[in-house]
């Protein structure tokens, strides 16, 4: 299967899961194997293997016809409607999510006692049922996890735990940033009335929810969660999108933990200290470099 889907690898359908694709195997290819849905999540370069769980009997014979002749019908009409979240999928996801931020929090413990004191409590879920109305969009599985574990990251002298010394953002701040970007569509939309079709801008969607931020205090620029892909992309205050980040929030969370764990293997950023605070190279000041150290292993 990992060769196909390295050969096709849009041969997968959504699973109702952001950024997770599905594909279905028939269990009599192999001994004593039932039929199998495999979840995936497909990256520009890569493809990577999220589950494998056998199929349900509630998705057997009648059923299983009924959705293939539906899937058959949308693919000829231009694309697939959204399928129903997989709880299983949906599971596995959340638990990503928990694994690598409890990475990245052990590790700030451990480390950077400064920098770990400044997280936030996790949000209860009447908060994040009063941001969701708030929103007007359903907030993804991954991103209600995380706000779950943590509400935010008031950061330590200005600087917050993620590379580039970003911080997650805080569910008020989500809130007033993402009335502050739909407000700016609004006003876009009215200029794109009087604009050709091919001319018309877009500087936010109603799926994109805010989540990073440039820094604890610095609002103007960040990383939005897009709902309906399961993407992570760059905003600014300022309309203007350096381009595409094409992380998924696990994969962006996982990447962090991995450069914090050996950072002799980070790429995008290289963590280190100054005291007991994390600070990363791109945001240290020519005046703190003999101060900082870098991390080893």
């Amino acid at each position: 299967m990992a060769a196909q889907l390295a050969e096709d690898p849009d041969m997968g359908v959504p699973s109702g899961l952001p950024g997770v694709l599905t594909v279905r195997v028939d269990g009599d290819l192999f001994e004593d194997c039932p039929d199998l849905f495999v979840g995936y999540i497909r990256e520009p370069d890569w493809i990577q293997i999220r589950f494998v769980n056998p199929v349900r009997p509630a998705d057997l014979p009648d059923r299983e016809q009924e959705q293939e002749g539906e899937q058959g019908r949308e693919h000829e009409q231009g694309g697939a409607q959204e399928q129903p979240a997989d709880p299983v999928a949906a599971a596995v996801t959340v638990r990503e999510i928990a694994d690598a931020w409890r990475r990245i929090t052990r590790w700030l413990q451990d480390n950077a006692p400064d920098s770990y004191a400044a997280l936030r409590p996790g949000a209860g879920p009447t908060a994040l049922a009063a941001l969701e109305e708030d929103l007007g969009i359903r907030i993804p599985p991954e991103l209600h996890a995380l706000w779950l574990l943590t509400a935010g990251d008031d950061g330590h002298d200005g600087w917050g735990c993620l590379p580039g010394n970003k911080a997650l953002m805080p569910p008020d701040a989500v809130a007033a940033a993402y009335r502050l970007k739909m407000d700016a569509q609004t006003h876009e939309d009215i200029r794109n009335a009087d604009r050709p079709e091919d001319e018309r801008i877009t500087v936010w969607k109603a799926t994109w929810i805010p989540v990073v931020a440039l820094g604890p205090a610095d609002r103007t620029s960040g990383l939005y969660l897009d709902a309906a892909t399961g993407y992570l992309g760059p905003w600014c205050r300022y309309d203007e999108h350096p381009g595409d980040e094409l992380d998924t929030l696990v994969t962006y969370l996982e990447e962090a933990a991995d450069m914090l764990e050996a950072p002799a293997l980070a790429t995008r950023d290289e963590p280190g200290l100054l005291g007991g605070t994390l600070v990363w190279r791109s945001s240290v000041a020519p005046a703190q470099e003999d101060r900082w150290q870098p991390l080893t292993g």
